[in-house]
């Protein structure tokens, strides 16, 4: 058992093992040990006024991004050398430059290494000259303003040089041609997917009853994030933000090796427990 297991206490029977906890992220990661963590991936609030639980999504401006140096410094304090960093943030006409102010003030953290674009609704035109519109977005009526359809994921490493599995979330070859006309295809058809992600949210019907936290994430995008990270069996992955954890069951399909969540909202955490089939005794409060 490693010292960060014996500090809050984790479990090391089940498989991969789940550390969920209900309290300040801030606090909680000051409990782990240093360059532990290969992947985190998460998605913090924005500070555009979103009802949550118990998180106030107003703060002044200053405040906000104060905390988020604050928050992502113990990120990079735990983060390996060789880790990855995947934050997602959005943005909303009212404040388009909070996901660019967020970027600037964490580059005496992080180094920028990749940029992703979460494409939630999409319309493309056909060869045949049909449009065709796939996902699902937030309507907006407004005179000035176009309807936001995506939001970013930055990848944030320490210097800019973490190797990537990247046909980890490959996608078949349209021309199929082009496997033998390239020799770094080795046959295989399959190339990078690029950092353009269209992943549409579910279908649902009642918001209340299926999807209980106002801004959380598909699995499917922190799915990828661990893959693209590679090396996913013996992976540490941490999510500060945990939400209703749909990171923690991002990291279970990937079949990482431990897991570690921070949630503030006692409700979230427990949606997540339940979702993860584990017992709301399993949830540690510090």
């Amino acid at each position: 058992m490693t010292r960060q297991q014996q500090t809050l206490g984790f479990r090391s029977d089940t498989e991969p093992k789940f550390h969920l906890y209900h309290g300040d992220c801030v606090a909680g990661m000051r409990r782990l040990e240093a360059e532990s963590i290969d992947v985190v991936v998460t998605s913090p609030p924005y500070n555009l006024g979103i009802t949550y639980g118990v998180h106030d999504d107003n703060q002044n401006r200053i405040e906000y991004l104060k905390w988020t140096v604050e928050w992502a410094s113990e990120v990079k304090r735990l983060l390996k050398p060789g880790g990855s960093f995947f934050l997602n943030v959005g943005a909303v006409p009212a404040n388009p430059m909070m996901p660019h102010e967020i970027i600037l003030i964490l580059r005496d953290l992080f180094t920028l290494q990749n940029t992703f674009h979460w494409i939630k609704s999409i319309s493309i035109r056909t060869r045949k000259g049909e449009t065709i519109s796939a996902g699902h977005f937030k309507p907006l009526n407004s005179k000035r303003f176009l309807t936001d359809c995506h939001e970013f994921i930055f990848h944030l490493t320490k210097n800019g040089s973490t190797p990537l599995d990247r046909l980890a979330i490959g996608v078949p070859y349209a021309d199929k041609s082009n496997i033998r006309r390239w020799s770094h295809t080795k046959g295989v058809d399959k190339r990078c997917r690029g950092n353009t992600w269209f992943i549409p949210y579910e279908t649902i019907r009642s918001s209340k009853d299926e999807r209980p936290h106002p801004a959380t994430f598909p699995v499917e995008l922190p799915l990828n994030c661990v893959r693209l990270h590679g090396n996913v069996s013996s992976a540490v992955v941490m999510d500060p933000f945990l939400g209703i954890g749909h990171s923690a069951l991002a990291a279970r399909e990937a079949g990482v090796s431990e897991f570690i969540g921070f949630e503030l909202d006692r409700t979230y955490i427990d949606q997540a427990a339940l979702s993860l089939s584990l017992p709301l005794t399993e949830i540690k409060t510090f």
